[in-house]
């Protein structure tokens, strides 16, 4: 008998991302999230929101699902250390349980996120429609786009890039391929490479990290500036998110973004998410540092 158990790149990439993600906990409602396997520098944004929102799924019981979670970046985290999340159980109701979450390192807060959570209920329902955009399978992956780019972008970017745990697939030039004075919309598809374990939870987590994914991006585009030029201090502020259906993190998914406005070196994107059927599961607000140093 064979075993049929998936293996390849793409089945450890997943089972690292996987361990990414997760929390560990080392007293009551404290949790210690990983640090970046080979990481230099900031951490991610997108893998503090995650590790945080998993810390505070932790303490909620039942079929409770995320719905919302509302997070502000306070200072910038170090990815070769790990994180410790410190849970508040604000509320325990018959519909909604709340928490407020704090992420440390070295004694500091890097992090405050509140999160939300509700048991599923019928309801009305409507939703904006999926943008027309090609298919995924027509467009050129990100391994693609960075050899032709190759010698015109730093190497700490290349690097960065090269190990995402996502498959990114852009439907149109986008930082920092693109550096043309545009329109401020981006849309662009998503997905982890390899496919993750049936845990709703678990998809929102990873949602919640591809989430802060080249969304501040989008802010600077209608001024031919992106987050790697030397003459940019670019930092996201503040985050927030709300999850509308269940989702396949390992399925593509549209993430459909814009920048409504900037202003006060502070930029203001928004995102839809929607999955290929087009449904609309999630939806996004940033607002971000991009201060021109020049």
């Amino acid at each position: 008998m064979t075993d049929e158990t998936p293996t390849g790149p793409d089945t450890t990439l997943a089972q690292d991302f996987v361990s990414l993600l997760e929390v560990e906990e080392v007293d009551r409602d404290i949790y210690r999230g990983m640090a970046t396997p080979g990481g230099q520098g900031r951490v991610f944004g997108g893998q503090v929101i995650g590790q945080a929102l998993r810390a505070a799924m932790r303490t909620v019981e039942g079929a409770r699902k995320a719905h919302s979670l509302h997070a502000y970046f306070i200072r910038a985290g170090n990815s070769e250390k790990p994180i410790l999340y410190f849970v508040s159980r604000d509320r325990d109701g018959k519909s909604f349980n709340t928490r407020r979450v704090v992420a440390k390192q070295d004694g500091e807060v890097i992090l405050n996120l509140s999160g939300s959570f509700h048991l599923d209920e019928p309801g009305f329902a409507h939703q904006a429609k999926m943008p027309d955009v090609p298919d995924p399978d027509d467009l050129p992956s990100e391994e693609v786009l960075l050899t032709q780019f190759d010698g015109e972008l730093p190497k700490s970017l290349l690097r960065v890039m090269a190990n995402r745990p996502l498959d990114i697939r852009a439907c149109d030039g986008r930082p920092p391929f693109d550096r043309s004075n545009r329109s401020a919309v981006s849309n662009f598809w998503f997905r982890t490479r390899g496919t993750l374990p049936e845990d709703d939870s678990l998809h929102r987590t990873a949602l919640a990290f591809a989430s802060d994914m080249g969304l501040l991006a989008v802010s600077m585009m209608p001024h031919g500036k992106s987050f790697i030029d030397a003459d940019m201090q670019v930092a996201s502020l503040d985050h927030a998110m709300w999850f509308h259906a269940p989702v396949r993190a390992d399925d593509w998914l549209l993430y459909a973004t814009d920048s409504p406005w900037s202003g006060g070196a502070r930029g203001f994107s928004r995102g839809q998410i929607f999955d290929r059927s087009g449904v609309m599961v999630a939806e996004t607000v940033q607002e971000g540092l991009i201060r021109d140093r020049s």
